[in-house]
């Protein structure tokens, strides 16, 4: 069996013990212990999400009857030398406690077998050290001095409405884990590696007896581990129907969306004269997401000009200049994790040209069209399908295509995907790309269902240097996109407050700019 010491997270390569001035002499540690005040814990009401929570959990409890499953939050990410990037919970993890951006890193759910059946969950996280310890001002990856006090044991438990235990108790855990135990293997590699060693010893425990660990005989695990992608991808799936608590929260990111580009389009003066506007657009609009929520779901793409026919131009380096178009793809992640996806694709002055106007309103047609197709019962796929109708059949009329629009659209050809190679929707939620792991027969052959929420975003993008198509257009690209909530009876299309029609853009950007 696994050994059973406290499997503390292990700290990314540091290069500061050079520099450390960390104070250890016996007077200092003798004062910094003491004259603090008592600590009184007020425990909080349970948050709103935790009996969505615990609902998740029991459904995903009713798959895997008997299993023990194990869901790490995962650990920091090493950024450069010793710092650190901002740390994000694991997304299946946050699903099933109700943990968001104020959840703690190397934190870990089991959902044990109970005896009566189902599963008894668990949360174990490493709380915070007392101040007879030195961790508090000595450690800088999870000292209080640091990174500011963790919540105790009790108050987690409160909180989320869920077993809690400290981190030193997860290695009883390990300590039981068998054959027909599972875990969430991409969360936390290094703690998936020590169940998989868990696992190898019990399994040759089993066939040799007590001196397994004497022994040369070894079973390997593949790094791929099907039982364990099986969890990941019913977890996975498990987000593809939003419950109600979840559709609030991605109409509140949404809203504090439509206020990030609200904020873009008053700036659009001052980013349109700095050498490096695109860096200003994304700047303002990621204020807006830290203020009114976590932070951006994604990295902000502010492409202007011939940039916006790069698909995922995230360096915006580049001007945003007057008569070009500056494509915006941008979302708030909210405190919850769940995040809104919307692009538009504006003119810089304030008026499209006419060939502008020719693009953006060919793209919304498109947008339009696929929309039209959501309702229960029809085809993901479908969605993609009336998208693309539009696409081939302008540019067939444009004369950009060698073949007519039927002939683009059958599967041994599409032409008309030159100028749109992406797909024109993907599940959103709780991850930008959320649901990623699910089945195909579940999400590009799945059946549209109330509660799923997805995107629509069509684009065309003529390249600069493509003479498929005239001069006048080259160097244009244009992207619209929308969330979109499938409902009992259709669909609803949760970014529609945003002006999507060239006319109302161009009366958004005037207003704005007075």
């Amino acid at each position: 069996m696994a050994d059973t010491t406290a499997p503390a997270p292990p700290s990314a390569a540091r290069s500061n013990e050079n520099r450390s001035t960390t104070p250890g002499s016996t007077g200092f540690k003798s004062f910094i212990a003491s004259g603090w005040a008592e600590r009184t814990d007020v425990l909080p009401s349970a948050r709103e999400q935790a009996p969505f929570a615990a609902a998740r959990r029991a459904r995903i409890s009713a798959q895997y009857p008997g299993q023990r499953l194990i869901i790490p939050a995962g650990r920091l990410k090493q950024r450069s030398n010793d710092t650190d990037y901002a740390f994000r919970a694991h997304s299946a993890f946050a699903h099933l406690t109700g943990w968001g951006s104020d959840s703690e890193p190397g934190a870990v759910l089991v959902l044990e077998p109970a005896p009566a059946g189902g599963h008894e969950a668990t949360l174990y996280f490493r709380e915070r050290a007392g101040r007879d310890s030195d961790e508090f001002y000595a450690n800088p990856d999870i000292g209080e001095f640091w990174i500011g006090p963790r919540p105790s044991v009790a108050q987690v438990a409160s909180d989320l409405a869920l077993k809690v235990r400290g981190i030193a108790d997860l290695a009883a855990v390990l300590h039981a884990v068998d054959s027909e135990t599972l875990v969430l293997r991409e969360a936390d590699p290094n703690f998936t590696e020590r169940v998989d060693e868990a696992r190898l010893r019990f399994s040759a425990e089993r066939v040799l007896g007590s001196n397994a660990t004497d022994s040369p005989f070894s079973i390997e695990i593949n790094a791929e581990h099907e039982p364990d992608a099986a969890l990941a991808r019913d977890l996975s799936e498990l987000r593809l129907v939003k419950d109600t608590w979840e559709i609030a929260q991605m109409r509140l990111a949404v809203a504090a969306t439509a206020r990030g580009f609200d904020d873009v389009i008053a700036d659009l003066p001052r980013s349109s004269v700095h050498a490096r506007g695109e860096r200003l657009v994304e700047g303002v609009f990621n204020t807006r997401a830290r203020s009114d929520g976590n932070t951006v779901g994604y990295d902000t793409i502010a492409a202007s000009g011939p940039h916006a026919c790069i698909l995922h131009w995230t360096r915006n380096d580049g001007v945003v200049a007057p008569g070009d178009l500056i494509l915006i793809d941008a979302g708030v992640e909210l405190d919850s994790y769940y995040t809104a996806d919307i692009t538009r694709t504006l003119p810089v002055n304030g008026v499209y040209s006419e060939v502008q106007r020719l693009v953006y309103e060919t793209v919304r047609e498109a947008a339009d069209a696929a929309l039209a197709v959501v309702h229960p019962g029809a085809v993901f796929r479908d969605v993609h399908a009336a998208a693309m109708a539009v696409i081939a059949r302008r540019t067939a009329e444009w004369g950009m295509l060698p073949v007519t629009a039927e002939e683009a659209l059958q599967p041994e050809n599409g032409q008309h995907r030159r100028y749109m190679v992406h797909g024109t929707s993907h599940h959103l939620g709780i991850d930008v790309h959320d649901c990623a792991q699910a089945r195909r027969d579940m999400y590009m052959d799945g059946v549209l269902e109330p509660g799923m929420v997805f995107t629509i975003e069509p684009g065309l993008y003529f390249q600069p240097d493509d003479l498929t198509v005239p001069v006048e257009f080259r160097g244009i690209g244009v992207r619209i996109e929308d969330d979109i909530l499938v409902t009992e009876t259709g669909a609803e299309n949760l970014s529609a407050a945003i002006p999507r029609t060239a006319t109302e853009v161009e009366a958004w950007v005037a207003a704005a700019q007075r």
